[in-house]
């Protein structure tokens, strides 16, 4: 009833931009917390940034000075843009998404299927 679906993934050379698209979808009453996380082979799940329905950003610090966190509240969407992109950025990227049901009075976090970001060097 509640979906992320990510778009933007793909193949970029080193020193390149990208920029990833969530929209959040379905019987939703609100959403708070969205952001962004990415794994790559072999590594945890690492938080890449973050921003509250107020616009309060977190970012980890591999994000820091290079990319950006935005969000429209009234389309459920968060995107990151991408900049200076590094080999080392290469990983499934996962949206997440803090979402309050119309049929209820709680809040969960939902996860979208991931999208492959590769950078070549």
């Amino acid at each position: 009833q509640v979906q992320l679906v990510e778009s933007g993934g793909g193949l970029v050379q080193a020193g390149g931009s990208l920029s990833l698209s969530c929209a959040a979808s379905g019987r939703i009453f609100s959403v708070d917390t969205m952001g962004w996380y990415r794994q790559a082979p072999g590594e945890q799940r690492e938080l890449v940034a973050s921003i509250s329905s107020s616009g309060i950003t977190n970012y980890g610090d591999s994000a820091k000075g290079r990319f950006t966190i935005s969000r429209d509240n009234a389309k459920n969407t968060v995107v990151l843009q991408m900049n200076s992109l590094k080999p080392e950025d290469t990983a499934v990227y996962y949206c997440k998404g803090r979402v309050r049901r119309q049929d209820s009075v709680f809040m969960l976090d939902y996860w979208g299927q991931g999208t492959q970001v590769t950078v070549s060097s």
